[in-house]
């Protein structure tokens, strides 16, 4: 379901699969497409309905899904634990909840700049 934004149009972002995130209240819900053995950690670039985010841990027993959830952490200002992996621990498909973002990588401004700012408390 499509919720309003602060500035009254409709957020662009949604559960159907049209983009790589939505919002739930102050939660921010990702579709990842991980990429573990990466020669360096990145955000990379919007594939379809997923985020490309690679980690240069490999994929051992969740190890590579952990170590993207410590990177992001620092991506969006929060702590681990406020990361949670919803499905695809051990798989390169995943989506994340991320509670009470305090920053957002630029690919997030550029989907929806006023919306994204006004959701994690205001323009700089």
């Amino acid at each position: 379901m499509k919720q309003p934004s602060p500035s009254g149009s409709q957020e662009p972002n949604n559960k159907t699969g049209r983009s790589f995130f939505w919002w739930e209240a102050d939660t921010l819900v990702v579709n990842i497409l991980g990429k573990p053995s990466a020669t360096c950690d990145v955000i990379g670039k919007v594939k379809g309905t997923q985020l490309k985010v690679s980690v240069t841990a490999a994929p051992r027993a969740g190890r590579a899904t952990d170590h993207m959830v410590r990177f992001l952490a620092g991506e969006f200002g929060v702590p681990s634990s406020a990361i949670e992996v919803v499905f695809g621990r051990m798989n390169i498909n995943k989506q994340l909840r991320i509670k009470a973002p305090q920053k957002l990588p630029v690919m997030f401004q550029r989907m929806h700049p006023t919306w994204t700012a006004l959701r994690i408390g205001g323009f700089p």
